[in-house]
């Protein structure tokens, strides 16, 4: 596996990773419910713009614009990822701020690639080589020894709620795993405007009260990096790395999440940030150098996404064509069996003998 393959994965563990300590930031001027709302109505508000933007550059180019919408099929799928990671996780999430530091909190954020992990591989099946099992549990060993470290929140209520939080998302991660076919702005989007709606209009019906203009902004800013751009990269990483895969490198967002913490609240690193540092990098060099490969089978497909036409998509095209590639048409793929390295992505989600 390239790092070039794996980039998208770790971006969105930074951005998602930076965004709990100035979350923590933020949760003593706003109420926990109404702060989970804003940071993902800035997602949805920040996505939706640039929806926007991209829809008018394309129709200035002449490349027409294009038609967004999600399947009917793909609905149930897009509604469970909104209750479970844009409602449910982060309220979960700024309550458990609320009772313990960025850093512990930041670290506690390790057991969400576990558990997405483990539902990828018992409930969807998907496949998992040794070597990608070793790596997810040596990034798990990087993220328990921080844990130990002074001031960890160890089993305190806060650290619960913080767990039930990546319970969540890690269903929501494998819930958009099934429509992550679709434009990955567009899914983020939805999910950031509904989720961000719905957690805002409970909190301000429940009492809670806006803050500053100036608080306001802050939050959207960073519900808009933090959640809406590390949203979109992580569809677009599951797309080609599988959920399991995908997980593992966002369980190093908690790593990036402790150095900001540090910067924010200086300190020096103890022996065990910096053996927890190499165990996590260790985990995604594993990762890195896997190769995965055998004859396979790919069943009739028929879905849209942006391609070229390479080996999976050789096919012809029912309407005027320019020649630009990549472009973006519902297709269907014939059965086709081949041999080549490859991963549990959109085109590979075949079981294994």
């Amino acid at each position: 596996m390239s790092i070039r393959s794996a980039l998208p994965a770790l971006t969105s563990a930074l951005l998602f990773g930076a965004s709990t300590p100035f979350a923590k930031m933020l949760v003593d001027d706003i109420t926990p419910l109404l702060l989970a709302g804003l940071l993902y109505l800035g997602s949805g508000l920040g996505l939706c713009l640039l929806l926007l933007l991209r829809q008018a550059k394309r129709g200035e180019a002449g490349g027409g614009v294009q038609d967004l919408k999600i399947p009917k099929s793909d609905v149930p799928w897009l509604l469970g990822t909104i209750i479970f990671g844009g409602v449910l996780g982060p309220a979960l999430l700024m309550l458990g701020l609320t009772q313990t530091s960025g850093a512990s909190a930041s670290l506690l954020l390790n057991v969400e690639g576990v558990l997405t992990a483990v539902i990828a591989w018992w409930v969807f099946k998907e496949n998992a080589d040794r070597q990608i099992v070793l790596g997810m549990l040596v990034i798990v060993a990087g993220g328990l020894l921080l844990s130990w470290a002074p001031g960890a929140a160890a089993f305190s209520p806060g650290a619960l709620l913080i767990v039930g939080a990546c319970l969540c998302w890690a269903i929501d991660n494998n819930l958009t795993r099934k429509v992550s076919t679709n434009d990955a702005m567009l899914i983020a989007g939805l999910k950031g405007l509904l989720a961000g709606l719905t957690n805002t209009m409970l909190a301000l019906l429940g009492g809670a009260t806006l803050p500053s203009i100036t608080a306001v902004s802050v939050t959207l800013a960073v519900g808009f990096l933090g959640y809406g751009v590390s949203l979109t990269l992580f569809v677009m990483a599951l797309r080609t790395l599988g959920t399991a895969r995908t997980g593992a490198y966002f369980s190093v967002a908690p790593l990036f999440g402790v150095v900001i913490s540090l910067m924010l609240w200086p300190e020096m690193p103890g022996p065990l940030f910096w053996a927890a540092a190499g165990l996590m990098a260790i985990g995604v060099w594993l990762h890195l150098r896997e190769r995965h490969e055998h004859e396979h089978t790919h069943e009739p497909l028929h879905h849209s996404h942006r391609h070229v036409h390479d080996a999976h998509h050789q096919h012809t095209h029912d309407f005027p064509w320019d020649g630009k590639e990549p472009h973006t048409h519902p297709h269907r793929h014939g059965v086709l069996t081949h041999s080549h390295p490859h991963y549990p992505d959109i085109h590979h989600r075949h079981g294994h003998g």
